[in-house]
């Protein structure tokens, strides 16, 4: 999934487009929240949003499933009530409406209802909370409305991730749904590390996704790495998306995914590249 902030996506969206590699380079790290958050209406009214599925929402309950320690939290979502009120000092009003993600959440009486992203003003209040100070960066309304694009593009990709997994298993299940997730920036997973022996970068963050599929738990694990710029559809992390190595029934679908992937590759090898209409022809 995850078609869901957390310090590794804050930091993959420090900036808008046009002035992302300054906002990189500023050294900030603010931290995690949830997977899905949104968008100023008014004020990107001209930008395409990340999925075509979003719609603005005024809703003010929190839907985003990431755990905290608060004694008030929703057992269903695991989130604190949402906080919408402007923070003290804050440089900047920021808009309080939501967007609905194209992401199925589980649901008490079986309904059919999608995970909504927390507003800008939640997004800002999340990363006070967890120890970011907006006086030591350079940071604008603008910056939010993309941060927040990013953001919420970065976690339907991931959802797209998930459902080409759970493909697999799509006669049992034809309507897998995001039950949970939780944020784990600086708890690498044993591939990222391995990965980070071999001499490439570590993930700039990393979430763990609970899919229900029909009943039945299966945790996903996401690494989140540097994409480099962000494209005009406001996608920058490339992402690793497989299901945890906890179960038998995973273990078996990450063989299988490997062994397709080697065959089709060992195919390529021997059949070659697919010959243009126009192979073999010489230009007169």
């Amino acid at each position: 999934m995850g078609n869901a902030v957390s310090i590794a996506q804050m930091q993959a969206a420090q900036a808008a487009p046009k002035n992302h590699e300054n906002m990189m380079s500023s050294g900030a790290n603010p931290p995690p929240e949830c997977p899905m958050h949104q968008k100023d209406a008014k004020a990107s009214a001209d930008v395409k949003p990340p999925h075509p599925k979003m719609q603005a929402t005024t809703v003010s309950a929190s839907e985003c499933p990431v755990k905290h320690d608060n004694s008030d939290v929703n057992p269903l979502n695991m989130m604190p009530p949402a906080n919408q009120k402007p923070a003290p000092d804050q440089p900047f009003p920021l808009p309080t409406d939501r967007q609905t993600s194209s992401i199925p959440k589980v649901t008490e009486d079986g309904s059919v209802q999608y995970w909504q992203y927390p507003s800008q003003q939640m997004f800002w209040n999340a990363m006070l909370r967890k120890g970011w100070r907006w006086k030591n960066e350079d940071i604008s309304q603008k910056d939010m409305g993309d941060i927040i694009r990013i953001h919420n593009a970065n976690n339907e990709q991931a959802w797209k991730e998930v459902l080409k997994w759970e493909a697999l298993h799509a006669r049992e299940c034809g309507n897998p749904r995001l039950k949970s997730f939780g944020g784990k920036a600086s708890d690498y997973s044993p591939r990222a590390r391995f990965r980070h022996m071999l001499g490439y970068e570590l993930p700039f963050d990393r979430h763990d996704w609970i899919v229900d599929r029909c009943g039945k738990e299966v945790r996903y694990v996401i690494d989140y790495y540097d994409g480099g710029v962000v494209d005009n559809d406001y996608k920058f992390a490339l992402l690793d998306v497989r299901p945890a190595l906890d179960s038998v029934d995973n273990v078996w679908d990450r063989m299988r995914v490997a062994y397709m992937r080697w065959k089709f590759a060992a195919l390529d090898m021997i059949q070659g590249p697919p010959s243009s209409p126009t192979s073999g022809k010489v230009d007169q």
